[in-house]
Parts: structure tokens; sequence; C-alpha cells
């Protein structure tokens, strides 16, 4: 706490003053958090100072409060170019980087717990950095971080804000943030140096190294490539869950089940639930074989069941059997993929049909969706349509993403879809009443393939890797299709190398 209020006070944070008479005053409180290595050892005790921002009035304390983060996409596609290149993957940390934020706002704060001024225990702390925990702080930071790398030379990417982008004549950089974390890859080492240099001057740089672990991912170096997984993370789940010795099985939902398991008795523990599911959702960075049953059970926070309790209870111990497994990253042609599919009317529930793609960059899977579609398809022909349209605009984003690494597409992105019908629909429109309501969607889709950034091919269902995301399937089907998903456990993905 001491080390904290100290960092507080050299950074000009506040200043005291006597409590203004018409003006809101914020509480605060201090969080104490344990940080651990990768390999789950301690690594120090934090202490961090928090304004409890929940009572702050827009347009009194606060406006703005957007502040953008880096897509998953985006950093898997980095670290995959990254490798493509044989580039250096360097990780920083900004130590109280909101603090470096500057507040515009008049904002007041209560004095910290156990740190109140002994001449004057009744003043407050007009605030001149964007503390922890006030609404305006991450903007306040990634404003102030963004403006430092502009004026070294960085761009924005057009794609994803959180990606800035370096070019000076064959010098190549790029720079991800995610808050106060960041990456780092190029080509060029003196103008890395330089940078570093500057962000090392300009704020509370940390230097971590090669990557290991981002955002709880754990990076492992493998011969020719990546692999992400995050088995210390899986863990940890199933030991605050109590499922740490439960039986393991082969898939995360029973064919019985639509993922939308009901019953007439609620769950006793809706908390809990909504907090299993919160946890459940984030493992899904590197393991899309659990997208569909997570997407499923996040559909029952309002007021989860005991049967959608069960739903859970099943894909934690089709965890507690696969918690190894992960997603390897391998440098090939460089050529975007995508495979589309729908389960239409698969929700007992409401008929709403599920979308589903996944995209790959050469041999590498970079992107995937499960969504449940927002209207009632008509036909299976209309749910696969409203897919592709889905799946379109994402691809769309990735080749923009692509160009921004310096990797543009040459050819028009192959979409895989196995039903005929929405394919004929998409090349050669036949409109009529029971289609005539897709045709918006038709002319998106038609538009990117007459400017060849798409083509449509048929693949045979068994083919159909999307499959995977889409429905609940027998043992034998989805360990097959997770392994053209590519996902493996750290074990074989290693053996396969050696």
């Amino acid at each position: 706490m001491s080390d904290e209020f100290m960092a507080l006070q050299k950074q000009g944070t506040w200043s005291l003053q006597p409590p203004p008479s018409n003006k809101p005053i914020l509480g605060c409180k201090w969080i104490f958090k344990l940080k651990t290595t990768p390999d789950g050892k301690i690594d120090r005790y934090k202490a961090r100072l928090v304004a409890q921002g929940f009572d702050q009035e827009h347009g009194v304390n606060f406006t703005e409060t957007f502040s953008p983060v880096a897509k998953l996409p985006t950093i898997r596609v980095l670290l995959l170019i990254a490798l493509h290149q044989n580039w250096p993957t360097l990780q920083f940390d900004i130590s109280n980087a909101f603090l470096h934020g500057d507040l515009h706002e008049e904002v007041y704060m209560k004095q910290p717990p156990a740190f109140t001024d002994n001449q004057h225990p009744h003043y407050v702390c007009r605030l001149h950095k964007a503390i922890y925990g006030l609404k305006q702080a991450p903007r306040q930071w990634y404003t102030k971080l963004t403006q430092s790398l502009l004026q070294f030379g960085f761009t924005f990417s057009k794609a994803d804000p959180s990606l800035l982008l370096y070019r000076s004549d064959s010098v190549r950089l790029y720079l991800l943030i995610y808050v106060d974390d960041l990456l780092l890859t190029g080509n060029h080492s003196p103008t890395i140096d330089r940078l570093l240099l500057m962000l090392k001057t300009t704020f509370s740089l940390k230097q971590l190294g090669a990557v290991d672990t981002f955002l709880g991912i754990q990076v492992l170096k493998k011969p020719g490539g990546i692999f992400l997984h995050q088995t210390k993370y899986a863990t940890d789940l199933l030991n605050s869950s109590g499922f740490i010795n439960c039986t393991a099985v082969p898939t995360p939902i029973t064919l019985k089940s639509s993922g939308l398991v009901q019953s007439d008795q609620l769950f006793s523990d809706p908390s809990f639930y909504r907090r299993l599911a919160g946890s459940l959702n984030y493992l899904t960075i590197t393991r899309p074989d659990i997208a569909f049953a997570v997407n499923s059970i996040c559909q029952n926070m309002h007021n989860p069941t005991n049967g959608n309790f069960q739903a859970i209870k099943r894909l934690l111990r089709y965890i507690q059997g696969t918690i190894s497994y992960g997603l390897p990253l391998n440098p090939g042609n460089m050529q975007l993929t995508t495979f589309v599919d729908a389960d239409w009317a698969s929700n007992s529930v409401d008929r709403k049909s599920v979308t589903a793609f996944c995209s790959f960059l050469g041999p590498t899977l970079i992107s995937w969706c499960v969504k449940k579609q927002v209207t009632v398809a008509k036909s299976s022909t209309e749910a696969e349509y409203r897919a592709l349209s889905s799946a379109t605009s994402d691809i769309i984003w990735l080749r923009r993403l692509l160009d921004d690494f310096s990797l543009p597409q040459s050819k028009p992105t192959s979409i895989y879809c196995d039903n005929t019908s929405a394919i004929a629909l998409a090349h050669n429109p036949v409109f009529h009443a029971r289609t005539k309501h897709i045709e918006i969607d038709y002319h998106f889709i038609s538009q990117h393939i007459q400017q060849k950034a798409i083509s449509i091919s048929h693949i045979n269902t068994q083919d159909q890797i999307a499959d995977i995301l889409t429905k609940p399937l027998s043992p034998l089907r989805f360990s097959q299709l997770r392994d053209k998903l590519t996902i493996r456990s750290t074990s074989a993905e290693f053996e396969g190398d050696c």
C-alpha cells in the first residue's frame, strides 16, 4: 500500500483542497491482488487504490468513456505475422498506466483509507490524473499513449484502432494495445530501441521480454510455430468451481441437449452460474471447440435453471479431460479461407437458427463466431444465407486487417458452404414471395462476389468444419471436426514435431 501511495504522490495524482459545497465527492478503496507467474508461483503482492466511479454523474464529472481494446483475431494475426516473418515478439507493461492520463473534468475524491493527511484530515483530493475506477480513466490513458505513438510516427490501423503501424521505407513495426499491456513486433532493431527509449522516458515501461503469457493466454514456442493455450486458467477454473477431480466426458454437450436445457426449477445461485459462464466464455479465446456449448449456456444468464446448470457441469467435465488443449499457430501460404454453416430453427423455445463460421489464414485458425440469429428464418436456405452474410462481413474486416499488416489477399477469399440452394441464390438471384425479405443480404454478398473479395463454393456436409460450432455432435464426429479445427493437446502438438 505504501509503495502504491508513494507512486500516486509522485505522479501528482491529486492535490488536497477543502471540500466543495456543490460538487459530488467520490469514495475510494484499496484493492488487493496476488500476481502469479505462468507456472502458478507467487510473483508479487499488489495493492491498488480505486475510485468509486459508480457514483459519477454524466455531464458533471465525466463525459466520454469509450476506449478500444485489441480484437482477439488481431492478436492471433500479429503473432502469426511475426512467426511468418521470423521477427521477435516483445511484451511490455505500463506501471500505473491510468495515472498517466490527464483528467480534464473537475473530480473530487475522499482521502485514501489509512493515508489521511494529519494536518488536513477533512480535506478532499482534487484529482488531476485519471485514477483507476473513474469511468473516463481507460479513455484518457488510451488517448495519452496513442498521442505519444502518433508523434513517434505510428499511424492507426484502419481495421482495429488498438493496432498501430510504423512504416518508413522498408521498416515495419506493429504495436498492439490492450489497456496497459503492449505487444510489439517488427523488422528493425534500431527503430525498436528508439521506440522503447521514448516509452521509458514518457511512461513507466516494464519490459517483459519475449511473449510467454498475454492476457492469461500462455504462449509456447515450438519448432516452426507457436502454441496458444489456457491450461493454468482452466485449472484455476476447475479448482474454484470444485470440478478438478470430476470424471471427464468426450464432448462438451450431450446429443440429447440443444444446448438450451429447460427446467421449471430455477437454479438456487444464479450469481455462481453467471460467474462460471463468464469464465467459460473467456476460455473460448483458445478453445473454439467449446464455443457452441458456451454460447448455449450464456443464453440463460437471467434466470438459469437446474437444467442449465447441468449443462455447465457437463462442459466442466469435458474441460477436465482436455485441460491442456489449445490452438497452434503455424505459418503457411497465408491465404484466407472460411467455412460457414447454420443450424436451422434449432432453438426449441424461439425457433431461431444458429450462425457459425471459422476462418483460417493458411493452416491457422484466426477467427470464429457462434451466435443465434436475430430473426426467425423461414427455411434452411434463409438460415444459411444469413450465416453467409455474417461471415462475409467478418471476411471483409479480416482482409482489411491483413492489408494493414502488409499482407494483401491477391485472390478472392474462398467461402465453403454445404447448402446448394444458398449458393445458387448467391450467384443467380431468384426473388419471389418466399425469399424477397433476404434481398438486402443478397445484394451485400453479391457486391463482394462481383468485387472479387469472396467466392462461394460447395463443400460436402461431412467436411464442413463449422458444423462443430452449430450443434451437439456424437463423440466420433466431434473428435473428427475438432482435429480439423486444429485444436490439439499440448503433448500431442509437441510430440508431432519430434
